[in-house]
């Protein structure tokens, strides 16, 4: 299920369904860290991230009968509204369990997409249990944010768009929480890059795919004591083999790094990005600092993966 052609099947399967996201640069930042940034930009695409794609993909793969029935799933907000705007896009409905503690923003967009919310405790453990207490209720098939083999496609097609304008990408870095993204991302590089190696970033209040590559196991999130909010679930039994085999290295950033990363490029790029997405920066920022020599000169391709933010509750 993960072949190249499953990979470019995905791609024009969801393509009446998406934006192809613009991919920008900024001179400033690329002498800051002294190499050639290609920020595919994720903020632009419909319901303001990369989700949008998984969560197509996997409503398109549907049965008649599924359909009928709807879908549910479990989300701190991102995944939540594409899979809202997804069902609402081909008519069928949407059930989304998200923590208490997730964004009014986010909140709000499920909502106007047309998803029925229902609020939990916010730990896995509380999101899974009422996710599957709906889905026994209503009959409606549980599509996982990111362990499912359907959205990593989908998330790995923001990458493919991203080699096929620039091919010659010597490093793709992408934010880790759930995996889907990062793993979806190494198939792309490893079908369409020209050795093009794959890294993440997390942050350090949450770096359980850090720990997982270490161990060679999923390891919990000790805690997720971070404000990017969307990484703070864990990896699944889908995605971390692909991540095992495929992602070359984890890169940890500290909260005032994610702050940092995402005022400058609110201020330089004029865009407007989530903490999530800025994680990502942060740790290119980072290698630069610590590995000068590792990107110099380099085409890095940086996934800014949302832009869904709270703008009364800004970190900076």
């Amino acid at each position: 299920m993960m072949t190249k052609d499953n990979l470019l099947n995905c791609h024009k399967r969801i393509q009446p369904f998406i934006h192809n996201t613009a991919v920008l640069t900024s001179r400033l930042i690329d002498r800051e860290v002294n190499a050639n940034l290609f920020f595919k930009c994720e903020n632009f695409q419909r319901a303001g991230a990369y989700k949008m794609r998984g969560a197509t993909n996997a409503i398109l793969q549907l049965s008649e009968k599924q359909k009928k029935n709807g879908v549910v799933t479990h989300s701190s907000g991102n995944f939540a509204q594409a899979l809202s705007l997804a069902a609402q896009s081909v008519g069928i409905t949407a059930h989304i369990v998200m923590p208490n503690t997730a964004p009014e923003v986010k909140k709000v967009g499920v909502k106007e997409y047309g998803g029925n919310i229902y609020l939990c405790e916010p730990t896995v453990l509380a999101r899974q249990a009422l996710a599957d207490e709906i889905a026994i209720k209503t009959g409606a098939t549980f599509i996982h944010p990111s362990n499912d083999a359907n959205v990593i496609l989908g998330q790995g097609t923001a990458a493919l768009e991203l080699l096929k304008e620039h091919p010659d990408l010597n490093y793709i870095f992408c934010p880790v929480g759930g995996g889907g993204l990062i793993a979806g991302s190494a198939l792309a590089a490893k079908y369409f890059g020209n050795n093009c190696k794959v890294y993440g970033a997390e942050p350090f209040e949450a770096d359980d795919a850090y720990r997982s590559l270490i161990s060679g196991k999923i390891e919990g999130n000790e805690t997720v004591n971070t404000i990017a909010d969307g990484l703070k679930t864990t990896l699944g039994d889908i995605n971390f083999p692909i991540i095992k085999e495929l992602v070359s290295g984890i890169i940890r950033v500290h909260e005032d790094e994610i702050i940092a990363a995402m005022k400058l490029v609110w201020e330089r790029m004029k865009i407007i990005i989530e903490p999530s997405s800025a994680v990502t920066l942060a740790g290119v920022i980072r290698q630069s600092k610590e590995s000068p020599e590792a990107l110099k000169n380099r085409k890095v391709g940086i996934i800014i993966s949302g832009g869904n933010v709270d703008l009364s509750n800004l970190p900076f």
